[in-house]
């Protein structure tokens, strides 16, 4: 469990990422953005990988979520797919930081705890959506002569891109009022009901 602290820090850095991208959290950066001395800092927080990882946890907290939701609910595969995206376009519009923490392979590089963690939290993401895909296979919802694992890494990238786009874009763009014609395109490819 966290301290007050520990998550106004978790908080801050995020704000700091979303302003100068990862390159901008450093301890020097933060310390003067919450208005305390770098050593405040390190009591609460080793360096800033450790960060980083309280960032990760955090993400993973609630992306688990989203994923676990939408793998229990009555729905069809096709909404639980629907839903899925619909809750992460939300979840990126809300804080867009998230988004500079996830998709910025620079700060995973030649940090094994990191690769680690980010490896974790995309493993688990991807085996409950292949469950989705392979419940939605055995229900004639979704098609079965594409490879259930490449369904997969097609929706996923789908996702992961369209959110890249809105971030290099500077967030120009209402990422959930776009992303529902993405979705629909999606709904398209993968469904074995075709309108």
């Amino acid at each position: 469990m966290q301290t007050e602290r520990q998550q106004e820090i978790i908080s801050t850095a995020l704000d700091l990422i979303n302003e100068k991208g990862i390159q901008g959290l450093t301890i020097k950066n933060l310390s003067k953005k919450l208005g305390i001395t770098e050593p405040a800092i390190y009591r609460h927080f080793e360096n800033k990988i450790q960060i980083l990882l309280a960032l990760l946890d955090l993400l993973k907290k609630n992306t688990s979520q989203i994923f676990e939701t939408e793998l229990n609910s009555d729905e069809t595969a096709i909404r639980k797919i629907e839903r899925l995206f619909e809750k992460h376009f939300y979840s990126f519009a809300q804080m867009p930081s998230l988004a500079s923490v996830v998709f910025s392979e620079e700060i995973f590089r030649n940090e094994e705890k990191l690769i680690g963690k980010i490896s974790e939290l995309i493993e688990h993401n991807n085996q409950t959506l292949l469950s989705i895909l392979k419940e939605g296979q055995q229900r004639n919802e979704i098609r079965t002569d594409i490879d259930g694992n490449h369904l997969v890494i097609f929706i996923m990238g789908a996702l992961r891109l369209f959110v890249k786009k809105w971030q290099f874009s500077g967030f120009s763009f209402n990422l959930e009022k776009e992303g529902a014609g993405l979705i629909q395109s999606v709904k398209l490819i993968i469904s074995t009901h075709k309108n």
